[in-house]
């Protein structure tokens, strides 16, 4: 088949790379002159007009569980051992105390490491065993409607401030209060008591030590045109039509379409192939319908538009700074002791990973502060709790609309949208929050789908 995949973000590479794969004809399509989506390489020059640093457009991790990224990236020639820096789950605090998990296998790394968290009382620990204890034998299920809160209310204060809250934020970006409890499990369950990938455990945390343009999307995109296929940047897709058995894509027919843009885009382009204010009062009125969809796929293509419109978003923040001088942190990823006046819930030392000596990411997920008053009190923040005297603002990246609010019962939109028109996207129906594996899996069944 002749197939457009229209973004070139971690979900559109996928696809493309998988339906690559399967044998069809692929042209990508991105808007920005940069791939990866809401996960990519960022060029950035210090402020004394020395040499341009390449970060990102926020602080991203992965897992040892996210299984099909890892092996997508190694399938595209990705060396895993030399991008990613692997290190055991940690959730430590600048004064040592917090998780860190032992090398074992799993379950028992996670049963080690709560045994031997630092500061806990063994009160807080057994808190914490008991809980684990009932998810598994629950199988990691919950009612639909129960929040992170209500799952986690029988922990102790301490547990769910220095554990249960970080994790939440990290994964979901969402406050445990608002956070859907089976996604929350459905994330405990692969990261903590699930397997890895080849040598990597479940619950190792993935740093970066690469861009993550060049971490997989510009990888993919060197291998998709070795196939054969079109990888074109800068182009803006303006129109999405029906034509027949076919779909026209800024007037080129493809036989399928994926559309692997952020929800609103998607939403932009599918609301030009069907009128969902229209309700036809007769069949007369039915057969001149002002749609590109044929009516009897109106209903399930609004149906569609009306959750995707209907999905609220969280932002995430990343302060990029230098310590002056140089101070390594005791991890390249420490967690920080988050309020309403120390924002950042983690730092990661950019040094271990790639960087200059003293490059600190600061990460501020569901951030509400405006930028200048975010600036300020992280610097507070890194004087308090890191010892950190003076720190030069390199960038502050604003993703307003980082992921979706990962709520109870929420309803995300289905991969269906028409018959050859699919969505794929960390936001689409799945058992996980906005991730990249989330991303990646849903563009795999995309293909799955064609």
């Amino acid at each position: 088949m002749k197939i457009a995949i229209v973004g070139a973000g971690w979900a559109g590479m996928a696809a493309a790379v998988a339906a690559s794969r399967a044998g069809h004809s692929v042209t990508v399509l991105e808007a920005a002159r940069t791939l990866g989506g809401r996960a990519r390489g960022l060029e950035v020059t210090q402020p004394d007009g020395g040499d341009t640093i390449t970060l990102d457009n926020g602080q991203h991790i992965m897992i040892g569980a996210y299984s099909e990224t890892l092996a997508l990236m190694e399938s595209v020639g990705i060396d895993l051992r030399a991008a990613l820096l692997a290190l055991p789950l940690t959730l430590r605090f600048p004064d040592g105390s917090g998780l860190k998990l032992s090398r074992l296998p799993a379950p028992l790394d996670a049963f080690a490491g709560i045994l031997a968290a630092r500061g806990w009382s063994w009160r807080d620990k057994l808190s914490l065993l008991r809980a684990s204890v009932g998810w598994q034998a629950a199988r990691f299920q919950c009612p639909e409607q129960r929040s992170v809160a209500d799952l986690c209310a029988r922990l102790t204060d301490k547990v769910r401030a220095e554990l249960i809250e970080p994790l939440c934020v990290a994964a979901l970006n969402t406050p445990i209060e608002h956070a859907s409890g089976q996604v929350f499990l459905r994330v405990i369950r692969d990261s903590l008591f699930g397997s890895g990938f080849g040598d990597f455990a479940g619950s190792n945390l993935l740093l970066p030590r690469a861009d993550l343009s060049a971490l997989f999307p510009d990888a993919a995109a060197r291998w998709l045109r070795v196939q054969g296929a079109v990888v074109e940047t800068g182009h803006r897709v303006a129109e999405l039509a029906r034509r027949d058995a076919a779909w026209s894509v800024d007037g080129v027919a493809f036989d399928a379409v994926i559309v692997a843009t952020a929800p609103w885009d998607a939403a932009r382009l599918v609301e030009g192939t069907v009128d969902c204010a229209h309700r036809p009062d007769s069949p007369a009125d039915a057969a001149n319908e002002p749609s590109t969809v044929p009516s009897t796929d109106r209903q399930k293509t609004c149906k569609w538009l009306r959750r995707a419109h209907a999905l609220r978003f969280e932002s995430i923040a990343t302060v990029y700074a230098m310590t002056d001088p140089p101070v390594p942190l005791q991890e390249p990823m420490l967690s920080l002791k988050a309020s309403q006046t120390a924002p950042a819930q983690f730092v990661f030392d950019r040094h271990p990973l790639g960087g200059p000596p003293g490059l600190l990411a600061f990460v501020v997920s569901a951030s509400e502060k405006e930028r200048g008053p975010l600036e300020a009190a992280v610097r507070a923040q890194a004087r308090e709790q890191l010892g950190i005297a003076t720190l030069r603002i390199l960038q502050t990246v604003v993703e307003k609309r980082a992921t979706f609010a990962c709520t109870p019962g929420l309803e995300r939109p289905g991969q269906r949208i028409a018959p050859g028109l699919i969505a794929c996207g960390d936001y689409v129906e799945g058992p996980y929050p906005a991730t990249i594996e989330g991303a990646v899996r849903s563009a795999l069944a995309a293909v799955r789908m064609l």
